[in-house]
């Protein structure tokens, strides 16, 4: 969801409207967290007719859902398609989680009680970035977006395998349509619930299956491959049927329809199928919108994130500005460090409206200036080298 494309620099202005639609949705996640510790007063009524954290986070799934798969089917090598998600996505994380540590040890933020009665089921939850989906509290608000990028990356491995990734119309209506129809129906947490027993041994199952699947997948060939491309799709349709947290059902099998509806926009971009076929997707932000029905916040963050995405790619071939640009180049450090950021202000401000406006708005400032600055560093001496790595090790096993 979350990556900046090291392609961009190879592919040059083909792709730099993508870097600057994750460097534009960065932005305004980051406003979104800022409200509370910052500007309280605002957050109600700016919530309350545009969502900008629902926007950002829209953005940066059509993003993945039109580039993710791309990398996928162009390699056509599922082994390092995965070495290169690993690369790319683990290392920064484990940053922000040193982060917060840090943080705690300082007494600066607390974590989740869960962390001291459940740390070997949230442990191998965040591991598998499927926290989210095993009804768990993320280490840091932000990473339950992850989840749903994992959910996407196995559900593309599993179709890629079984020869059924090119259908992504139909992923992109079925999710919708399971979004409208389950809405209200569907149950949360149905394996996790109920205990540290059961959330250990719903974490382990699941941690086992997507093991296996994926071993299956990257060592088997013919039926063993197969089996574990079923497993893996199984595994994660169920958890994304039953098991979610925050956001809830209908939200996150919508994220799904969400990216698939990417893919799709991909594919007619590429003349793999009709502008006219793709033009189904349309229903994906009205069913998001029927839903959010009595949100106009959530409402207009849907219509407006795939407007702005539709306005990009409509303008892809044209120059984009060079802030934006590096903005989405180092986005997912922007990403995991913003609310690490953020607590240490809240830390130190816990009423933040009995702190005058204009020290505030210079703090505001501040944040944000030290957060460019740190997500430059660890793009240059984290994620660069990583994915450097990455590539190394995807030429040396080719």
């Amino acid at each position: 969801m979350l990556t900046a494309p090291v392609a961009a620099r190879r592919t040059g202005r083909r792709m730099a409207w993508l870097d600057a639609l994750r460097g534009l949705a960065a932005l305004f996640v980051v406003f979104e967290h800022a409200l509370q510790p910052l500007l309280p007063e605002a957050r109600t009524p700016v919530k309350a007719v545009f969502e900008p954290g629902w926007y950002g986070v829209t953005v940066f799934f059509l993003v993945s859902g039109y580039i993710v798969p791309a990398s996928l089917e162009r390699r056509g090598d599922v082994r390092a398609f995965w070495v290169s998600r690993f690369f790319r996505l683990y290392p920064p994380l484990m940053v922000c989680a040193v982060g917060v540590l840090l943080l705690s040890a300082a007494g600066w933020d607390g974590l989740h009680i869960w962390w001291g009665s459940r740390p070997v089921s949230l442990t191998a939850g965040h591991l598998m970035m499927l926290q989210n989906l095993l009804a768990m509290p993320n280490l840091v608000n932000v990473l339950w977006t992850l989840s749903y990028e994992m959910a996407f990356y196995l559900l593309l491995t599993a179709m890629f395998s079984l020869g059924l990734h090119r259908r992504s119309i139909a992923y992109a209506l079925a999710f919708t349509a399971a979004a409208v129809a389950g809405a209200g129906v569907l149950p949360a947490a149905l394996f996790s619930a109920g205990g540290s027993g059961r959330m250990l041994t719903a974490t382990l199952v699941v941690a086992a299956l997507v093991t296996a699947g994926l071993a299956a997948v990257l060592a088997g060939s013919g039926a063993v491959r197969r089996a574990g491309a079923i497993v893996i799709g199984a595994t994660v349709l169920g958890l994304l049927a039953v098991n979610q947290s925050y956001p809830g059902p209908w939200q996150g099998l919508l994220i799904l329809a969400t990216m698939f509806a990417g893919t799709a926009l991909y594919r007619a971009e590429q003349g793999q199928i009709p502008w006219r076929r793709a033009g189904w997707v349309a229903l994906v932000p009205l069913a998001g919108i029927w839903l959010a029905r009595g949100d106009l916040g959530t409402q207009t963050a849907e219509a407006a994130a795939w407007l702005t995405f539709v306005a990009a790619m409509a303008l892809r071939h044209r120059g984009m500005p060079r802030i934006l640009s590096w903005l989405g180049l180092v986005s997912y450090s922007i990403y995991l460090l913003h609310p690490l950021l953020l607590e240490t202000v809240q830390w130190f401000w816990p009423e933040p409206s009995a702190v005058p406006l204009g020290a505030r708005l210079s703090a505001l400032a501040g944040v944000v200036a030290a957060l460019l600055g740190l997500s430059a560093l660890t793009w240059r001496f984290v994620e660069a080298p990583a994915q450097r790595l990455g590539r190394r090790l995807i030429s040396a096993g080719g």
